[in-house]
């Protein structure tokens, strides 16, 4: 499958193909609650950012920089849930296409490698420092996207650099929802919950935070240095479930 032309061209807006399939979400021997149970998901084809959105992307679209840590390269930050659908919608009006935020399972599933996935604990290694930017290597700033080793899908920095918004609400008891149900296609999670999902962690925090099944949460209007997002631009075809309507 081709790539999708992106007319006009913008810097950095780099797609990568994920293959559907099915995977089990979440972790039973996860560090938290929120993490359980495991649960299946079937998902549909999709592409994917290879790494976090740009400063020199979020510049060319929106026209300003948030970033407390500059860098053409390095992931934009300090940017809301919010402020991400507002770029969404520029960079749609200007391509013609229909970018969004990752569903939580979309991101999960891309950060394990997809199809291809090594059962990795971070995105890509088992060992955090050859693909995270965490605490314990960091310097206590973000860094360039690329700089460590990709996943098994060619992805960079899903694990650490900065946090990635989801599309998703998040609750508590959702994956415990999923469970009940079976084989989930597509989840888009609840119609509302207590915040945004965050995934991936980020240079501020520990090496836990970076695995591939660890979920955060904030409210959507809030904004940090080390808070950022990824693209995805569904298929034609796709169709999003939403689970409890």
């Amino acid at each position: 499958m081709t790539m999708p032309t992106i007319t006009p061209p913008l810097p950095d807006l780099e797609l990568c193909l994920v293959e559907g399939g099915e995977f089990m979400m979440g972790d039973d021997n996860g560090e938290y609650d929120n993490e359980k149970p495991a649960h299946q998901v079937r998902l549909d084809d999709f592409y994917i950012g290879k790494h976090p959105v740009t400063q020199e992307l979020w510049q060319a679209v929106m026209g300003n920089n948030p970033s407390h840590f500059r860098g053409k390269r390095r992931p934009v930050e300090q940017v809301s849930w919010i402020d991400a659908q507002d770029f969404l919608d520029r960079l749609n009006s200007r391509t013609g296409k229909k970018f969004r935020l990752p569903t939580e399972a979309e991101w999960e599933y891309a950060a394990r490698g997809g199809k291809y996935s090594q059962d990795y604990k971070y995105a890509g290694s088992d060992r955090a420092k050859q693909v995270a930017w965490h605490d314990g290597n960091s310097g206590n700033e973000t860094h360039e996207v690329g700089l460590l080793l990709p996943n098994e899908l060619g992805l960079y920095d899903m694990s650490g650099n900065v946090w990635e918004w989801c599309a998703d609400w998040f609750a508590a008891d959702y994956y415990a929802q999923c469970h009940q149900r079976g084989t989930v296609d597509n989840p888009q999670g609840l119609g509302i919950g207590v915040g945004r999902v965050l995934r991936g962690g980020s240079y501020f925090l520990n090496s836990q935070s970076c695995r591939a099944v660890n979920r955060g949460v904030i409210p959507p209007e809030y904004r940090y240095g080390d808070i950022g997002f990824r693209l995805v631009l569904p298929l034609p075809s796709r169709k999003l479930n939403r689970l409890f309507p």
